[in-house]
């Protein structure tokens, strides 16, 4: 007989970007040891997600498990640009560490995670690309998403199938290369991130998936009504405020607004960054003309 799955709900709320619902199921009794650093893994993940990082730090000591150890190091990462650069050397030199500390699944996922948000994508594969763990493969279809290669996005769908269909980072994963894909697949993309959402709950990364599915189908309107939706959920999610703002230029309605938001909590993503970059060519064009 099939050992229950108790960390199923806590895991696949985390998978959905539910994360309060995520921590507020996480008092599991019976659990093993390796479950119990599992779950206090996937918990300081998403406070991680949510915003929380001085708690994370705080909480989690130095002799915690690797994994604990590596999600720390995730919060230290973000918790501010000063602790970039020292949080990357100690992620290196544990991945260099004794062979069972550097191939530990969640110090490998973390690594994958750093990386990929530094663009690194070939470093990023360097710890992914084994795989391993369903959350390992779905961040290499990520990854090579990222690199517009969505034929190797879709030979790990595929070991992702193979190793469980139904699963929900499995779907999803379907979901973003579809998206990739795009054409005919921007349906199939929609249709399962609404599935999801009636199977579990609505989140805020469900809504921007549907809405990103239907900006590209040119359905701006639903579009609008969806991020809305996503910002009553979570008033300061950077990919709802982002995706807000574009809604809003197509439909030729004010984002300054979005933008602002989006400018003041999150001054590193990739949209400021690009018209940050676009209003200083415009300006030194500008200059050009005027001298």
């Amino acid at each position: 007989m099939a050992t229950p799955d108790h960390l199923f709900n806590l895991r696949n709320n985390f998978y959905l970007g539910a994360y309060q619902a995520a921590i507020n199921s996480s008092d599991v009794s019976n659990l093993s040891q390796d479950d119990v650093v599992e779950r206090d893994s996937l918990v300081h993940r998403c406070y991680i997600a949510l915003g929380q990082l001085q708690f994370v730090i705080s909480e989690i000591n130095d002799s915690a498990p690797t994994p604990l150890q590596a999600v720390k190091l995730l919060a230290l990462y973000f918790s501010s640009p000063d602790n970039k650069e020292s949080a990357i050397s100690s992620l290196k030199d544990w991945l260099l560490a004794d062979p069972a500390i550097g191939n530990n699944a969640t110090l490998r996922l973390v690594a994958g995670l750093v990386f990929l948000h530094e663009n690194d994508f070939n470093e990023a594969l360097k710890y992914t690309n084994a795989g391993g763990t369903m959350e390992l493969h779905a961040l290499n279809v990520q990854i090579f998403i990222k690199m517009h290669r969505s034929d190797y996005a879709e030979r790990q769908l595929r070991i992702m199938q193979q190793m469980d269909e139904d699963h929900t980072l499995t779907q999803l994963a379907n979901a973003w290369l579809d998206l990739a894909v795009g054409g005919s697949k921007i349906q199939e993309a929609y249709l399962i991130f609404q599935d999801l959402s009636e199977r579990y709950q609505s989140t805020s990364l469900l809504l921007n998936g549907k809405a990103v599915c239907c900006m590209h189908m040119g359905n701006f309107d639903e579009a609008e009504t969806l991020l809305v939706e996503a910002l009553n959920k979570d008033a300061r999610d950077p990919e709802t405020l982002a995706n807000l703002v574009v809604c809003c230029l197509h439909l030729g309605n004010p984002s300054n607004k979005s933008f602002s938001q989006l400018k003041l909590s999150h001054p590193d993503h990739v949209l400021v960054k690009r018209v940050s970059s676009a209003e200083e060519s415009f300006d030194r064009a500008l200059q050009g003309f005027s001298s």
